[in-house]
């Protein structure tokens, strides 16, 4: 009997899998010893973190349930019950929806992300855990966004990044927002910062290195 797996399915949990994939590889990198000179922060703050690596594992396993489910359900309501193939788009055509798919992204986060720190119930209950811490088509771009995320939250600058090289927006330009003098700036999520420059919310950085080893991202003039 052959396993035929829809894109529906794939959409779901493929990036669920390179969430972990990729994060597991950060956490393996943030162990090693010549990982530090390239820590936006010094391993001592780590004891600083308000929850546990368990909280969030169990956290994101509580999130990642709920968006099954919500996806889940509506893969269903929309299913195509047709039996003929659907042709897939020309490079082309994916790579342009890949663009206009991360521009809606980034519009939606921004949004939604500045909201949840307006709105004080929202962030007390919800968005408030996050800064306790640290078609076919769709399916490669949510797990590129699923990556450029995680990379965004993992306290490291590497030489030969390939996302600092392509966006303004990375690990030091989000690590800024989760410092107190910060909150209030780089709502931007995960690709660029045209609202933050738009709105008035962007703040600049620069990578300066510490005394005791690895790197520091501070507010620089813009």
């Amino acid at each position: 009997m052959e396993l035929v797996l829809s894109d529906e399915l794939l959409g779901t949990f493929v990036p669920i899998i390179v969430y972990w994939l990729y994060s597991g590889l950060y956490v393996i990198l943030g162990n090693l010893d010549s990982s530090g000179e390239y820590r936006l922060h010094p391993r001592s703050e780590e004891a600083k973190n308000i929850v546990s690596k368990l909280q969030v594992v169990k956290g994101v396993l509580v999130q990642q349930a709920f968006q099954i489910v919500v996806a889940l359900c509506l893969f269903a309501l929309v299913k195509d019950d047709s039996q003929t193939a659907r042709p897939q788009p020309p490079l082309l055509v994916v790579l342009a929806q890949m663009v206009v798919a991360m521009l809606v992204l980034d519009t939606w986060q921004y949004f939604m992300h500045r909201y949840m720190h307006i709105n004080k119930f929202l962030y007390k209950h919800v968005h408030s855990k996050h800064h306790m811490l640290v078609p076919r088509t769709g399916i490669f771009f949510f797990s590129f966004a699923t990556v450029k995320t995680v990379d965004d939250h993992c306290g490291m600058c590497l030489p030969g990044n390939v996302f600092h090289m392509l966006f303004g927006n990375n690990s030091a330009y989000h690590d800024i927002h989760h410092q107190l003098y910060g909150n209030k700036y780089n709502f931007s999520q995960p690709f660029f910062v045209a609202w933050d420059r738009i709105l008035g919310t962007h703040m600049p950085y620069k990578l300066e290195r510490r005394k005791e080893g690895g790197l520091e991202a501070r507010p620089a003039k813009d």
